[in-house]
């Protein structure tokens, strides 16, 4: 089984999302048989490669205080276990961090690259522009850090993740984190682990010669 999971790395209820959907995944039998990727999508394509702080663009987007919207969120992360420090998060263009996610996927660590990608951002106040901190991530994730640099300093991988960005246009997704499930069933938003995991076992049904001979 195949889940594709759209998501932007300065989303907070992507990675709100991303841990429900992994405490749904350890409650589901066949989780070992069900390959996760994570697929790119931007909030904001057009934003600066200029990092600024996020309150600032919090603010100029909403037309309030940053504060009234951080303290619900970071609540909302804590319960998850997550620990926002959203005034210290810098704001940046994501498509070099989205293409480092298309290299650790080649390389078998997206997952854990994705996390401390979305950590660096959430938690550590960090640039997600900055080539030599993404390298720094990709080597505590197991990625051999001189070839990372190499690659970022390339264009390898930039017209595969614009065209993984197109089919998500494509495919309708204008929300973020967007779970697809075997390519036919969609969850959008940062769903309850209850709900992931009766999509994940209704997919798993539809799989099985029963589930698939009912819905012949």
């Amino acid at each position: 089984m195949k889940v594709e999971i759209y998501s932007d790395l300065v989303c907070p209820w992507c990675y709100i999302g991303k841990r429900r959907f992994e405490e749904a995944l350890a409650a589901f039998p066949d989780a070992a048989d069900v390959d996760v990727v994570y697929r790119p999508f931007q909030l904001n394509p057009a934003a600066s490669e200029t990092a600024e702080p996020s309150a600032h663009v919090y603010e100029r987007k909403f037309g309030r205080p940053a504060a009234t919207i951080f303290g619900p969120l970071t609540r909302a992360a804590a319960a998850e276990g997550i620990t926002f420090r959203m005034d210290d998060a810098l704001a940046t263009n994501t498509f070099q961090a989205h293409r480092l996610l298309w290299f650790a996927r080649r390389h078998g660590c997206q997952a854990e690259v994705k996390e401390r990608l979305l950590a660096h951002y959430f938690t550590d106040g960090g640039d997600l522009g900055d080539r030599e901190a993404l390298a720094g991530l990709a080597e505590a994730a197991g990625l051999d850090r001189a070839a990372t640099l190499a690659f970022l300093a390339s264009s390898e991988g930039a017209d595969e993740v614009r065209a993984e960005l197109a089919e998500a246009a494509a495919l309708g997704v204008t929300a973020v984190p967007t779970f697809i499930i075997d390519g036919a069933l969609r969850l959008q938003g940062a769903q309850s682990p209850e709900v992931l995991l009766e999509a994940l076992e209704r997919a798993a049904a539809d799989r099985s010669p029963a589930g698939a001979a009912g819905t012949a």
